[in-house]
């Protein structure tokens, strides 16, 4: 068994912690392999795409109103203490202590408008646009990076969805549940074979393997237990080329380059690094939005500057290697915050309006859709529902959502999402 461990923890106002836990070998359910994993997607008779996600929460909800629609026309008490910047193309402001991402405004789209929280402290809707009591007793709904890898499955056999911030497969079933390598120095090494354990042993193991089942092989008339040396072997020259761990590894990548991203956006280049590699959809969260006191102190100090750092060096990196019409960046949180900021300086949970930000993928940049309220409370014009990012996401992965339906365990047919169609603007 390939085994990572990690913690990835953060402190909400509920006092809730978030905790990241993965078996790569057995995913800890139903003792499926990885190799079960294999076989099955080429079960599914699906092929190969360079198309990809990356999947970005801010945990604990972002403010809207100082991120990517600001109020400065607003009373004092709502506006805040942050001014809004011009980006590069004309009418598109942000918030001032974003100048780098303000330099490429053509190159994503910011959405005001984003309606439907389910209120929790959690990334559900980030992950599948519903929330968890939708097909509860079933499994629950998958995330978005579990239908694709169902669809779409691997790439040169590495794993399609990998995941820092959790998610499910829902009622898919446990071979789609994505892979997370929240450990970080030697824990990742664990994705590796054992000092003790070459490659040739490795073999000689399945070898043994494959003879010990020769007896079931001989009266499997369907020929699927021959088939398992297929995939059994992808799944070990995943392990021994170490293809995924390299790219999980940033000692492997120039210095100057992981500078750029900053500690705190290391994950976003590995991330980079992990579709290099074949993955088709990272999530991740980038911690630190529950602003319930000092919002201003936080997000000038800490967050703004780290975020603007990171999510810039993403999309230059992608740009360059000529990957950023591929691959579709949507960043965004389970909430807004109150446009009235209370006695601490802080802001409150305001499930009644959210933002998002998106790029890449071949996405019309440049563009803020939707408008909200003077003071920013409701949205005003062309509210957009969280499912209709999703809807979006599949369209940039070339999904037919019309067309595409699942048959969950009772039986019954199920379309992807209740929104169909994507945000017509970006397309």
């Amino acid at each position: 068994m390939l085994t990572i461990n990690g913690t990835h923890s953060g402190q909400f106002c509920d006092g809730f912690s978030r905790r990241g836990f993965l078996k790569l070998g057995a995913l800890g359910i139903g003792g499926l392999t990885f190799a079960d994993v294999l076989r099955a997607e080429a079960q599914a008779g699906i092929g190969s795409s360079q198309k990809a996600i990356i999947n970005i929460h801010l945990p604990g909800g972002p403010s809207h109103t100082d991120l990517f629609d600001l109020k400065p026309e607003a009373p004092v008490e709502y506006r805040g203490e942050f001014m809004p910047i011009a980006t590069n193309v004309p009418g598109l402001d942000i918030c001032e202590h974003l100048p780098m991402l303000a330099t490429m405004g053509d190159k994503f789209s910011v959405i005001r408008s984003l309606v439907g929280s389910n209120s929790g402290h959690d990334n559900i809707q980030t992950q599948s646009g519903y929330n968890k009591k939708s097909l509860e007793s079933l499994g629950g709904r998958p995330s978005t990076g579990s239908v694709i890898s169902r669809l779409q499955g691997s790439i040169a056999g590495a794993p399609p969805f990998v995941s820092y911030s959790g998610g499910s497969a829902g009622y898919l079933g446990p071979t789609y549940q994505p892979f997370a390598p929240n450990g970080q120095g030697a824990a990742l090494s664990n994705l590796r074979m054992e000092r003790s354990l070459t490659a040739d042993r490795l073999n000689n193991r399945s070898s043994l393997l494959t003879s010990l089942d020769r007896i079931r092989r001989d009266i499997d008339a369907d020929g699927e237990m021959t088939a398992l040396d297929d995939f059994t072997k992808t799944a070990i020259d995943v392990v021994t080329s170490g293809r995924v761990a390299d790219a999980l590894d940033l000692k492997k990548e120039d210095p100057r380059t992981v500078a750029r991203y900053g500690k705190e956006g290391s994950t976003m280049l590995t991330a980079r690094r992990l579709i290099q590699a074949g993955v088709r959809v990272i999530t991740m969260n980038f911690s630190g939005w529950d602003t319930h006191s000092k919002n201003f102190k936080t997000l000038r100090e800490r967050n703004l500057p780290q975020l603007d750092r990171a999510v810039s060096a993403l999309i230059e990196d992608l740009s360059a290697q000529g990957m950023y019409d591929d691959v579709t960046i949507v960043l965004w949180g389970e909430f807004g915050r109150t446009p009235r900021v209370n006695g601490n300086a802080g802001r409150d949970h305001w499930p009644r309006l959210s933002m998002a930000f998106m790029g890449g993928g071949g996405i019309r940049g440049g563009q803020a859709i939707g408008t909200s309220s003077r003071k920013g409370e409701v949205a005003e014009i062309r509210p957009v529902d969280y499912q209709e990012v999703h809807a979006t996401l599949y369209h940039n992965m070339g999904i037919d959502l019309h067309a595409t339906q699942f048959i969950d365990p009772a039986g019954r047919p199920q379309y992807i999402l209740d929104h169909l169609d994507p945000i017509r603007e970006l397309i």
